[in-house]
């Protein structure tokens, strides 16, 4: 393979004007056809085959709306010392909602008074307006009118404040991509100690990522691709990138200053680094691809955007970057100084001193280092085994948005299972179609658990052969005794003669986080496998993979230890700007776990493969552990920096489940390329000495060889040289 991309380095480099005016053309192309085609992107949550989903569908079948259209709630506190049912207030309220009439999508309003929801003290009501669209499509001009209208209870001293289906308070991504970017930039300018040089990954990984993003969108006409693909796929995108064009740049700056020409740096560096990057990048795709064992469509679906936008971070970077590595030539060398940046530059001669300083002092005790690593790590892992999956809410919105407070006055108002109301259909079987008893003895059983403030009574579909029932928790929709009322109420159900099914937001919340709880095991385990064999493969050894999966391990314990501290236990709070304690995303455990695998094993694959390289000249171990932190220790710190720096990009995101994702995959970087990859790796590996290296000879000889070390440019190289020399004898 190494030999292929040397060939293919060289052949860009060369054809640097024609590789760059084809990727543009393809950009321009992607992007007209993107405009014309449009987006469409579905973001259905259910999972096919769940006891909510099922239920779903007899609800949607038996029990037909005359109106599907979306729902806004005008949420109203009547002023200190007043009730909102007296004249006056509702006199306001009246001619609030006439105001919000005169929008013709609108068909039907319903006043408190109407609904008889005021509640007990008479202070907290709710009116519903209904559109004649479904939430998703109602216009920005009908929500700018109901914003308008507030005006009229507000002015009045009445609270008013919004909720429903329709939505109003559009997250924002807050500047996430662009600081991310900038924070990219920073590192990359100290690291290469050059303005061109740092922008060249930013630009690359942009190219593959417009590519991948765009054919996305594309996709969107063809496949249910949720919305929230796109965020998670730029994410990851952008960040792997920046990384594989840091990894190649670095590797053509150091052929450039041993003394090689500009064509061969180019093909060197592709063949060796762009073995490197291709490794890694089917590495994170497997882990993306993977995805598809939890037979979950949606989450499916994610994984495999990801992948396609990380291929064509890959194809870019072994393809294009040569190509204007080519077009820049030598100013891209190291010997090029940036005077803006001398301060910067002197820091990075130190740099490599106090690199190779953190390398002796970690081989120097290594057993001590070791200790303490897995110590702070599993300490860190502790709050992950109470860790409480759950779905995203209004109120998980920051305190300044209408529609956190619209939610916090209907859980004031009515209690917090006001939001986690829970829909029980009802199918008597047999005798008990005939028999109304054994439904009121139902409903009287729902009404006697735990955790249940009110049961309406069963409503009968037009045959009468299908009842609703309607249940109110006294805890919220993400409460694990809201979890365990979902299925103490699908218990009663067994044995009986009445089928109990329970579907509602809450309900299916509980289907996917338990299907993800069942599968995480096997896809950890299959991932973890997968690591091993291969790592086995690239570096000849028995005990590397291992420690390469289990360093993954912890760090992974580390960082949903960590992101359950933050997020769920309600710590640091205002360090990442969250607004309270909330559930853990139900995607965040896999998707980090998917997403994060890849990027361990980019690491361990550019900080051991030259120990392997060292360790093969020299048969010295400890020197090999050296060498490859000196060489490759200082890439992977800007690698992870740089990670880092993108995923924290995304914790300033205004929705909730961005922000989860930044904090949870910024602290997976962090740990495991600092205290892992480039703490415990080198330490445990000083620990194993020699038998680090062992791999059966028999075993050697059946596995395939995955030259990412460039040995056989070497070999190339060689023998250009001895037919030289053979020339020059002649």
């Amino acid at each position: 393979m190494a030999k292929i991309l040397y060939e293919l380095g060289k052949w860009a480099g060369s054809n640097s004007k024609k590789v760059i005016l084809m990727t543009v053309l393809i950009l321009i192309g992607l992007g007209i056809a993107t405009v014309g085609i449009g987006a469409s992107f579905k973001d259905d949550l259910a999972i096919p085959g769940t006891e909510s989903e099922k239920a779903m569908k007899v609800l949607e079948k038996e029990f037909k709306s005359a109106n599907n259209g979306g729902q806004v709630y005008l949420v109203m506190k009547a002023p200190k010392n007043e009730t909102l049912d007296s004249k006056e207030n509702n006199k306001i309220i009246q001619k609030a909602l006439a105001k919000i009439k005169e929008d013709k999508a609108v068909t039907v309003v319903a006043t408190p008074a109407d609904l008889k929801n005021i509640n007990p003290d008479k202070q907290i009501g709710y009116a519903v307006i209904t559109y004649d669209k479904p939430a998703g499509d109602v216009s920005e001009k009908s929500k700018e009118h109901v914003e308008e209208s507030l005006h009229i209870t507000r002015d009045a001293g009445i609270q008013t404040e919004l909720g429903g289906s329709v939505e109003f308070d559009v997250t924002k991504g807050g500047g996430s991509e662009t600081s991310g970017i900038i924070a990219a930039y920073a590192v990359l300018a100290i690291t290469f100690t050059s303005l061109l040089v740092a922008g060249m990954p930013i630009i690359t990984a942009v190219i593959g990522l417009g590519i991948g993003v765009l054919l996305v969108v594309m996709g969107t006409n063809y496949f249910d691709i949720p919305s929230i693909s796109l965020t998670l796929s730029a994410m990851l995108g952008l960040a792997v990138g920046i990384d594989y064009a840091l990894f190649i740049i670095s590797r053509f700056r150091l052929e450039v200053k041993k003394g090689n020409s500009l064509k061969e740096s180019i093909g060197i560096a592709t063949g060796t680094a762009g073995s490197a990057v291709i490794f890694a990048g089917v590495t994170v795709m497997i882990g993306l691809v993977g995805l598809s064992v939890l037979d979950i469509p949606f989450i499916t679906v994610m994984g495999m955007a990801s992948a396609v936008v990380v291929f064509f971070s890959v194809i870019v970077s072994i393809v294009v970057l040569p190509a204007m590595l080519g077009f820049f030539g030598h100013r891209m060398g190291p010997f090029r100084k940036n005077k803006l940046l001398n301060i910067i530059t002197r820091i990075d001669k130190k740099k490599d001193v106090s690199k190779n300083k953190w390398g002796r002092f970690v081989t120097r005790k290594p057993l001590v280092i070791t200790v303490i690593g897995i110590g702070i790590l599993a300490m860190l892992t502790i709050p992950f085994f109470h860790m409480n999956l759950g779905l995203p809410t209004k109120g998980d919105k920051s305190f300044d948005k209408t529609e956190r407070k619209g939610y916090d006055l209907l859980a004031e108002g009515y209690g917090e299972g006001f939001h986690a109301t829970l829909v029980v259909v009802a199918e008597p079987k047999g005798n008990a179609q005939e028999s109304p008893e054994k439904l009121n003895d139902v409903v009287k059983d729902i009404s006697s658990l735990k955790n249940v403030t009110r049961v309406t009574p069963a409503i009968p579909n037009k045959t009468g052969k299908i009842f609703l029932i309607t249940v109110t928790p006294k805890t919220g929709p993400n409460d694990t005794e809201t979890k365990q009322l979902v299925h103490d109420i699908r218990d009663l159900s067994k044995n009986e003669e009445i089928k109990l099914m329970v579907t509602g937001s809450t309900a299916i919340n509980i289907d996917i986080a338990d299907k993800i709880m069942d599968k995480l095991p096997v896809f950890a385990a299959l991932i973890v496998v997968f690591a091993y064999v291969l790592l086995m493969v690239v570096f000849r050894s028995l005990l590397i993979p291992l420690k390469a999966v289990l360093g993954f391990i912890l760090s992974m314990g580390a960082t949903f230890g960590f992101t359950v501290y933050v997020v769920q236990d309600g710590h640091l709070q205002d360090l990442f700007g969250l607004p309270g304690p909330t559930s853990i995303l139900f995607l965040l455990p896999i998707l980090s776990l998917g997403i994060l695998f890849g990027l361990a094993m980019d690491y361990e694959v550019f900080l051991v493969s030259k120990m392997r390289e060292e360790y093969s000249h020299t048969g010295d171990a400890r020197k090999a552990v050296l060498a490859g932190m000196k060489e490759n220790g200082t890439v992977v710190t800007a690698a992870g920096l740089i990670m880092a720096s993108v995923f924290a990009g995304f914790i300033l995101a205004e929705d909730p489940i961005i922000k989860q994702m930044g904090i949870s995959l910024t602290l997976g970087v962090l740990f495991d390329a600092f205290v892992v990859r480039m703490t415990l790796v080198p330490a445990v590996m000083t620990l194993l000495g020699k038998s680090a290296w062992y791999l059966p000879k028999w075993l050697d000889k059946i596995l395939p060889n995955i030259d990412i070390e460039g040995n056989s440019i070497r070999k190339v190289e060689q023998n250009q040289s001895n037919q030289l020399k053979k020339q020059d004898i002649l």
